[in-house]
């Protein structure tokens, strides 16, 4: 009697110290009785009864989830790879342990097909210019399907887009072509605007023959100015009409 009775008593210890679970705050634990679900636990201490009862536990800190690089075709047939950033976390602790076996790597699985599947409707000038857009969608349908598990997407970011070395120098060429087609736009409305204040100045000076004289005389100066040993310039009637005009005689 004097031995077993500390036998027994040690192993009374060991199975209440080996049924008691610590949840941290950011924890919560997921209760069966006899392989029924008999309830979710909160932080603190909990009391689990061997060969009983069975505890899951589960954190409900948000998850980052990188997804690797996809091979994605765009909707205008353009192979790039792209790579994007997950955040969920899991809200409902019972769907997350009852529907889905682990909802880590099902979100994870989950977030690669949707990858795919959204970037694969756009065209490549808005991947790569509309990724708000892209992210916002990847996120609805990564939230409506992991809704199920108890998991809730909070937030998605695409990371990298890669393209191949000829797509990116077919790009190159189209940024410069771009660039060429607005410089000339840029050019022709400057002399379309130049043409029109030309045109403006004729009209101005037909109707003022002396002020088209002194313009005329302004240029001299100008062309004057200039180093050159010769120099060449047209003569109008107008101004010289007066000495080439033959004297009237009186009758």
């Amino acid at each position: 009697m004097s031995i077993s009775f500390p036998i027994v008593v040690v192993v009374l210890l060991l199975v209440v110290f080996s049924s008691i679970r610590i949840l941290k705050e950011y924890e919560r634990g997921v209760m069966f009785t006899l392989g029924r679900f008999t309830g979710v636990k909160g932080p603190g201490v909990r009391l689990v009864l061997p060969v009983i009862q069975q505890m899951k536990t589960l954190e409900l800190r948000t998850v980052v989830l990188n997804v690797p690089k996809q091979d994605v075709i765009s909707r205008d047939n353009v192979s790039v790879k792209v790579s994007a950033v997950v955040y969920f976390r899991v809200v409902d602790p019972e769907k997350a342990i009852l529907q889905v076996v682990n909802p880590y790597e099902a979100t994870s699985q989950l977030a690669q097909t949707t990858l795919r599947s959204v970037a694969g409707q756009h065209e490549m000038d808005e991947l790569l210019s509309q990724r708000d857009r892209l992210n916002a969608a990847i996120q609805q349908v990564l939230d409506q399907n992991t809704a199920a598990w108890g998991v809730k997407v909070t937030n998605v970011e695409i990371k990298d887009i890669d393209l191949d070395e000829t797509m990116i120098r077919a790009m190159a060429r189209q940024a410069e072509a771009e660039r060429a087609r607005r410089a000339k736009v840029i050019h022709a409305d400057g002399e379309k605007q130049a043409a029109l204040a030309l045109a403006d100045a004729a009209k101005l000076l037909s109707g003022q023959p002396a002020s088209l004289q002194l313009r005329y005389l302004q240029t001299l100066a100008d062309i004057s100015n200039e180093k050159s040993s010769t120099i060449v310039f047209p003569l109008p009637l107008d101004l010289i009409g007066p000495l080439i005009r033959p004297p009237t005689t009186g009758q």
